[in-house]
Parts: C-alpha cells; structure tokens; sequence
C-alpha cells in the first residue's frame, strides 16, 4: 500500500496536498494562505531540493503523501498529508511510521503550524517532543527554507531513534 512515489504521480500528489491543506485555513496568517496552497512550482522547487515522496493508495488512487528529507545531519519529515475523506483510519501513522524507518540519521525533525494542534499531537503521538521556541528558530533557520512569517507561526517536534 505504501510506495515510493514518482514524478508520474505529481499531479496526483498536488491533488492530497491541496485537499487536505484546507485544514489549515483560518488556522494559519492569513498572508501566508494561498489557493492553491502548494502550486505546481514549490512542489517541482521541493523535489529538486530533495524531498521524497510516499504514498498510501486505496483503489489504485493515492489518497495519503509524506516526504522525506535527509539535510546536513538531521532527517526531516516534510508535506504529510491524507485526504479528508480518509483521515483517522490510520493512514498518516502508516506512512510516518515507514518514514521513520527510513531515516539515515538518528535524529528527525518535522516542522508544524503551531496553531494546528491536531498535528502536534499526531506527532507527539508518535513519539516526537515540542523543541524550545529558542531551539525552534534556530532549526527552522538551519534545515528549512521558509519566511520568517512561517518561522514566526511554526513549531518544531523531534524524533531521537
């Protein structure tokens, strides 16, 4: 069910961001959200920088995407994202799980919206800590390339394997 994704499936993995990113409307500066939330350019900008994409599928359509990372020392885990259709069945836990085991560094960061509480617990769910607001800045400043907005409206959780 889990696979490796392709650029075949870009469109198709465009469609998973861009549906279940409506959760954070309202929820994010209104400065910072966009429709569509990820355009066809940041996510060729994310492939080129690194990012690999998983999928879960049901009925041979991608219905869940997460990325995967590996910058300077760390793994991060970037873009997890499942359908609303098909959220709590399980489907982000497969997919970070199997990410998990995939990390070549001892260390994973994931980076958030502070504002989205279901996902920070997600995370912490899955074993992950709330870093410091100090450590934060300095992480989001090292590994990611985001504004300083985003920076501002983040949070950062950590994985030790």
């Amino acid at each position: 069910m889990i696979r490796k994704l392709s650029y075949s499936d870009f469109e198709s993995i465009l469609k998973v961001i861009n549906n279940a990113a409506q959760a954070y409307k309202g929820l994010i500066p209104s400065d910072l959200w966009k429709e569509p939330y990820m355009s066809n350019e940041e996510l060729k900008n994310e492939i080129n920088e690194g990012v690999e994409f998983y999928g879960w599928f049901e009925d041979n359509t991608l219905v869940g995407v997460m990325g995967i990372q590996f910058v300077k020392d760390v793994t991060l885990i970037r873009h997890a994202y499942v359908i609303k259709e098909y959220q709590r069945k399980g489907i982000g836990s497969k997919l970070l799980k199997y990410l998990i085991s995939l990390a070549k560094t001892p260390e994973i960061l994931v980076g958030t919206w502070k504002n989205t509480t279901w996902a920070i617990h997600f995370y912490e769910k899955h074993g992950f800590k709330l870093v410091s607001y100090e450590e934060k800045d300095k992480l989001l400043r090292k590994y990611w390339k985001i504004p300083d907005k985003q920076i501002e409206n983040s949070v950062v959780l950590r994985l030790r394997k």
